[in-house]
């Protein structure tokens, strides 16, 4: 029985005992984190092949020839190049190597669309009015950068298979001030969902007013599967070769949840005219990306398959936990009517929705119980949730019995504030008395 079909004197049962299991956790004075999507310490172990595959007095030269300890390759090495063509299904010679963040590189595509413009139009700074859509629930740190350029911020809801493509199409249509998407195309951060071949299609397909229009596909999830049988993604380049639009294609991948996100390598895949933009900046901004790293990933990985099995390392650390995520809300919270989840094939998160309005008081909760979670609001440009409803689980950091205690404030938690709020909106109909 939901919560909703029940008495009032029935919640209030509910009620009492929600409050002694929620005060019985508080008393164990916990300090949880689930707040980031972080790898573990068991996860980073996996990689430490990494830092020795470079030696004092060893060769440090890639296959080229050319010495990785001084200037050059502006770009990157081949061979970490092949990797990445590999893990996005882009040409190698359309790929650009960075240090560790790919956000870092995200940043400077959108700066340099403010401070220089694209495909011959007017910088973006010169404008009264820029707009970025935004598929919703999505990736904070993806709102912060159109925020903090000052950008208007539009809401694209997110359906099973991905952005509202028919409210995609008509806004760009019809409105030049529109200036790109963010995109997550495969396990989305943080609803799981991966783009079906018609999204795909029509993102590559798209012809927006704007000229200087960018469609920025973070690809961060590439090759992170969870389950024998993955998502799969259509690769979007040769379709956008095909429609003309690669122009409009800033791809982005990087090594930060395959490797050590504080010491990866980066890559942007873009069309030819855009690789020269960014290398006048580029080669005013630095000489070059660190080398040394990338010729460490390419001697610890060798190729894809070298990533792929590494991959199945994170695999077995991972699922556990989301295993652990998905039964525990199931027993604790399921069947009530008072949350739903998805139960993604991959990635790192998993998107609760609770009733409209209770989504910052389960976190409240949670907090005052001791256990960190991303703010609610965080899925949303602004930080502002109009329902109030998305609570975004990050549940790769903590250890499997750490997660576990978690996961139990949690879901006391969502009961908690359901039971609340259920219990004030009957007094306000009935009365007191009710």
């Amino acid at each position: 029985m939901t919560y909703a079909e029940m008495s009032t004197a029935s919640l209030r049962r509910e009620l009492s005992a929600a409050k002694r299991e929620y005060t019985a956790l508080q008393d164990q004075k916990l300090s949880l984190n689930m707040a980031r999507g972080k790898p573990s310490a068991a996860q980073l172990e996996l990689a430490l092949g990494v830092l020795e595959a470079l030696k004092a007095r060893s060769e440090f030269a890639n296959s080229n020839g050319d010495d990785c300890r001084n200037y050059g390759l502006w770009d990157g090495l081949p061979e970490m190049k092949r990797i990445f063509a590999a893990m996005i299904d882009v040409p190698e010679e359309q790929i650009i190597l960075g240090n560790n963040s790919s956000l870092e590189m995200m940043f400077d595509v959108i700066s340099r669309g403010y401070t220089h413009g694209y495909n011959g139009c007017k910088p973006w700074c010169k404008l009264d009015t820029v707009k970025f859509l935004c598929p919703v629930p999505g990736y904070d740190r993806h709102f912060s950068i159109t925020e903090y350029f000052g950008f208007e911020m539009v809401n694209i809801p997110m359906n099973a298979d991905g952005p509202d493509m028919d409210l995609v199409e008509s806004l760009v249509a019809e409105d030049d001030a529109i200036k790109g998407i963010w995109c997550v195309p495969k396990y989305s951060n943080p609803s799981g969902i991966t783009y079906s071949d018609e999204v795909v299609r029509r993102f590559a397909a798209l012809r927006p007013k704007a000229k200087d229009f960018k469609i920025m596909w973070d690809n961060a999830y590439c090759v992170h599967d969870l389950t024998d049988t993955p998502d799969r993604l259509l690769p979007i380049w040769d379709l956008a070769e095909k429609n003309g639009t690669v122009d409009q294609l800033m791809i982005f991948a990087s090594t930060s949840k395959i490797s050590f996100p504080g010491a990866g390598v980066a890559a942007l895949a873009t069309s030819d005219g855009n690789i020269q933009d960014i290398k006048k900046h580029f080669l005013t901004q630095s000489i070059g990306p660190d080398k040394l790293n990338q010729l460490r990933h390419v001697l610890f990985l060798h190729d894809i398959n070298g990533v792929r099995a590494l991959m199945k390392g994170h695999r077995a650390i991972l699922e556990p936990k989301f295993t652990l995520c998905e039964d525990m809300l199931e027993r604790n919270v399921g069947g009530l009517g008072v949350a739903t989840w998805n139960k993604p094939n991959g990635g790192y998160f998993i998107s609760v929705n609770v009733l409209p309005g209770c989504a910052k008081e389960v976190v409240r909760l949670c907090k005052e119980a001791g256990v960190v979670l991303t703010g609610a609001g965080a899925t949303y440009p602004y930080g502002k949730d109009p329902e109030d409803s998305n609570i975004r689980l990050a549940p790769t950091f903590p250890p499997i019995d750490e997660l576990e205690t978690a996961m139990q404030v949690m879901c006391v938690s969502i009961r908690l504030a359901t039971l609340e709020k259920l219990l004030d909106e009957r007094k306000e109909v009935y009365g007191q008395t009710a």
